[in-house]
């Protein structure tokens, strides 16, 4: 038996509830909104100033620039503004607050951490490493969203992260983002609404085509196909809806890692944004581009998405397309094999799998890859994270499901050809909930969306029971020792 050692850095990234988001907070029923805006109109404008100053004195510490996110959560409700009336700036940010609210993104959990080279690594000292990680960060009503934090790994192999700040800052949603009209056809094909009036909503539209090109294509057609019909209303609609699920986001270059948050936007991310495992991945010509994987959520169905990022500062996001698309896991390889990307999926919520395909956004054609082997996970066995290239084969971190529905880490070991051929997977857990990491949202969970190899050590981030994130280190060549042993 081949002995593996694991090496637990004395860090822990434990939930910080005092880390708030403004959202706002509007009544669905019209009536209601219009009943808040009265009372807030009718206020003097001495009481505004009395109230505005104490809104002021309770929340202006607690955030970057409040007037900002108040002013933009006025001009949400400003529709219903039913006064001709000049209103003033002082009133214009007590009604902004009259519909917002606090949000406090990790109070339930941090966890499920994915771990990525950082792309700018001048001025780490030689046999270091500067990181970004990424969490899920969980809050009131289970509605989560991605958080980040950096660091670094020193030469000796210690885990250092960066001081946490105590702000949090939403990126702008770009407004009028760009599409591939070649993805909107295909993904209006897999959903059975490539009808005539899709086809005449996209046909004029060019090949890379903004959304302020394709509001104006969808007016046109409304106004052409009248009286509208319902198989019309619902196309349109359908196209409406998949604009909104490809989004582009900003964040400003003078906000901190640990400040940037991707909160749910489109609906079908509406109550969350779940375990993104990100990936460097090199292209052929050697360029290099940062991909996510995740799962929305909108309180009924889950669905695959893709995340672009070169900077951590500018994100794509976007459907992913094809028959492939289902359930959770999809975890991409870190470069092209044979001209092709390839990628790790769950289809059947049981076995692993792995397909093929020339387009990053479009999967199918899934091959089950590995079953439940061993007892501790006889439930399902999947993905923790992207595959790692090593000399010996793809390192592939699992996780498996057994009795109780206790989940534990393990590990296998592909060929680096063809990935499709299983050269070992280790017989017992590489990790299991032991001691206190048997306490938390979910119990008896440890589980990781991602790790990295540097410097003969696999760095391997994992949350424990969906509370809070540790890290440990595991030499590589003990790993793949036991998984070549594994399979004599």
């Amino acid at each position: 038996m081949v002995t593996i050692n694991i090496r637990r850095h004395e860090v822990l990234l434990l939930p910080e509830s005092n880390r708030v988001l403004i959202r706002p907070f509007i009544p669905v029923d019209p009536q209601r909104v219009t009943a808040i805006l009265a009372r807030a109109l009718a206020l003097s404008e001495e009481e505004v100033g009395e109230i505005l100053h104490d809104v002021h004195h309770e929340f202006e510490s607690r955030h970057y620039d409040i007037e900002a996110v108040l002013s933009d959560h006025y001009a949400k409700v400003h529709p219903h503004v039913f006064t001709q009336r000049p209103i003033s700036r002082a009133r214009q940010l007590l009604i902004g607050a009259y519909f917002s609210g606090e949000y406090a993104l990790e109070s339930a959990a941090l966890f499920n951490p994915s771990i990525v080279p950082h792309p700018d690594q001048s001025g780490i000292p030689e046999g270091g490493l500067r990181f970004i990680m990424s969490l899920r960060a969980t809050g009131e009503g289970h509605i989560s969203s991605i958080e980040f934090r950096m660091g670094q790994i020193s030469p000796n192999g210690h885990i250092i992260f960066d001081s946490n700040s105590r702000f949090v800052n939403a990126p702008e949603i770009v407004p009028n983002p760009s599409y591939r009209k070649k993805s909107f056809i295909h993904k209006f094909h897999e959903m059975g609404f490539y009808n005539d009036y899709a086809n005449a909503v996209l046909t004029p539209l060019e090949n890379q085509f903004t959304r302020e090109d394709l509001d104006k294509a969808v007016a046109l057609v409304r106004n052409e196909y009248q009286p509208a019909t319902y198989d019309l209303v619902r196309t349109l609609e359908v196209i409406q809806w998949l604009a909104d699920s490809n989004y582009e986001l900003r964040f400003s270059s003078r906000v901190d890692m640990s400040e940037r948050i991707i909160f749910p936007v489109s609906p079908n991310e509406s109550n969350g944004i779940e375990d993104a495992r990100f990936v460097r991945f090199a292209e052929d010509d050697g360029s290099v581009i940062y991909y996510a994987t995740y799962t929305a959520y909108n309180g009924r169905a889950i669905l695959p998405q893709l995340l672009e990022t070169e900077d951590f500062l500018n994100f794509r996001v976007l459907t992913l397309n094809g028959t492939a698309v289902q359930n959770k896991g999809m975890a991409l390889f870190p470069r092209r094999i044979d001209g092709r990307y390839a990628m790790l999926s769950r289809q059947d919520d049981e076995n692993l799998f792995i397909m093929f395909s020339d387009n990053p956004h479009f999967w199918s054609d899934p091959k089950i890859l590995m079953r439940p082997a061993e007892a501790w996970e006889s439930v399902k066995v999947g993905n923790c994270g992207s595959p790692i290239e090593t000399d010996a084969g793809w390192l592939v971190i699992t996780h498996g499901v057994g009795p109780m529905r206790k989940y534990c880490i393990g590990a296998a070991l592909l060929d680096l050809h063809d990935p499709t051929k299983l050269i070992g997977r280790l017989r017992d857990p590489l990790l299991s909930a032991e001691g206190n990491e048997r306490e938390g949202y979910v119990p008896n969970v440890v589980y990781s969306c991602g790790a990295l190899v540097h410097d003969g050590m696999l760095v391997l981030p994992y949350a424990m029971s969906d509370k809070a994130t540790a890290v440990v280190s595991i030499p590589l060549d003990e790993i793949l020792a036991a998984l070549k042993a594994s399979n004599g």
